[in-house]
């Protein structure tokens, strides 16, 4: 099995995007949306940040992203800030087509707009940086030079891609190095340029991210304003009239909702963004949400699936902290899903395998008969193995099959140096490991 290659396409205006159907266990979770116990959602503006004034501009000349920064402000909200870190250095270039995917830039982005790199990024708006974090808000990662890390041909065409997977982490690493130094802030959250995941040589975001120690941050409700349209009138509605539908037919529509919108200029080069936010923060704000910060949203309620304050929930937080891989890729714990071996190898060595995944792939060596080096699970499987706390009889791991009593008591034994009660069931489900395992630590 493959680890996933997939491409977060966008989706139409005012859409809620579909959930990805997660494969296995993984030390990266997209987060798309949570299981909140209230009225709390995120709002997510990617692309900048921006010293562009809003166009129109409606604000005295203030750079488009403190005109959002006050905006949520006056409504005690925080956003979070997906921030690029320069894209300068993506020339030679042609000016792109307006109104297309590529309005700013024929091969590459540029940010805020074609010849204008200098107004936008983090290198350049320094002062921006400085205001949001002031301000509560949250930055967040979107690449150094907003360069997609794979190639699609659906979207792109020729426009050019990160080469392989150190390119991906040296651009990373570059933005990372950039938000330390200055301001002394650990990027923590990370979104891939353009939606893309696909990375050469069958790696993706979720191996880039693992490296980096990156939670994936996606989106569930596309805020719109990207698509140009007849009128700026109507670009402003698209923003916000999708979400006055949906929450007329659901006042909890949003409730754990992360929210995508852009900080800087449409396909049109206009801003619909500026006087939008204000009118979605209104019907918020009306309908009881609280709107904060990505991580707090996490803090709250850390999963798609279980509250934070179930048993299950609670059990599965506290292995997190102890760096368990706990959740499936789309951030779900499925508790009453049955426990495999390859799932539960992944739990506990995860985090420790990321490397060695990477140099699995690249060896092109199956590390058992019936688990191939691409094998999401083969890593954590191998180490698994290698510290005796599971075993591969025949060099076959079967990653698959249900893990039985013996096989977890042999492996709680090894790892954590306790035995549990081989109890009286023939398979175990996701959620009773938790508990299982959180009753172990606390004894």
């Amino acid at each position: 099995m493959p680890f996933m290659k997939k491409t977060a396409r966008p989706v139409k205006p005012g859409r809620r995007r579909k959930q990805q159907e997660a494969l296995w266990i993984s030390p990266v979770r997209r987060i798309e949306r949570v299981a909140a116990a209230g009225r709390i959602c995120a709002i997510t503006f990617e692309d900048g940040p921006c010293q562009l004034p809003a166009l129109p501009d409606r604000f005295r000349g203030k750079p488009l992203t403190l005109v959002l920064a006050e905006t949520l402000e006056r409504y005690g909200a925080k956003g979070t800030f997906i921030v690029v870190g320069d894209t300068s250095e993506n020339y030679p270039d042609h000016p792109g087509r307006a109104g297309s995917f590529a309005w700013n830039g024929a091969g590459w982005d540029h940010f805020p707009d074609f010849g204008r790199d200098s107004q936008g990024g983090a290198v350049h708006c320094p002062e921006l940086i400085s205001r949001l974090l002031a301000g509560g808000h949250e930055i967040a990662s979107h690449g150094y030079a907003h360069i997609p890390f794979g190639w699609t041909p659906v979207l792109y065409g020729v426009r050019h891609c990160q080469p392989d997977l150190e390119s991906v982490m040296t651009d990373l690493r570059r933005l990372h190095k950039v938000m330390e130094d200055g301001w002394r802030y650990p990027l923590r959250l990370s979104r891939p340029p353009r939606g893309v995941d696909s990375i050469k040589e069958g790696f993706s975001s979720y191996d880039a991210y693992a490296l980096m120690g990156y939670q994936y941050l996606a989106s569930g409700f596309d805020g719109a304003g990207r698509i140009p349209m007849g009128s700026y009138e109507a670009e402003v509605g698209a923003v916000w009239q999708p979400m006055e539908r949906l929450l007329l037919e659901d006042p909890d529509a949003f409730r754990g909702q992360i929210i995508l919108m852009k900080d800087g200029c449409n396909m049109a080069r206009r801003t619909p963004v500026a006087d939008g936010l204000e009118r979605q923060l209104r019907l918020l704000s009306d309908h009881g949400y609280r709107v904060v910060t990505v991580s707090e949203l996490l803090e709250q309620a850390p999963f798609r699936d279980v509250p934070a304050d179930s048993g299950h929930g609670r059990a599965a937080r506290r292995l997190l902290g102890l760096g368990w891989c706990a959740a499936f890729q789309d951030n779900t714990l499925r508790p009453e899903a049955v426990l495999r071996r390859g799932e539960l190898a992944m739990m506990a060595f995860g985090w420790e395998t990321v490397r060695r995944r990477v140099e699995l792939v690249r060896s092109g060596r199956a590390p058992f008969r019936d688990m191939g080096p691409r094998d999401p699970y083969a890593a954590a499987a191998a180490l698994a193995v290698e510290t005796g706390a599971m075993a591969a009889p025949g060099g076959r791991f079967r990653p698959d099959a249900p893990v039985t009593p013996v096989e977890l008591a042999q492996f709680c034994s090894t790892r954590l140096g306790r035995t549990p009660p081989l109890g009286g069931w023939e398979k175990i489900s996701h959620g009773e490991f938790f508990l299982l395992i959180v009753g172990l630590l606390d004894e």
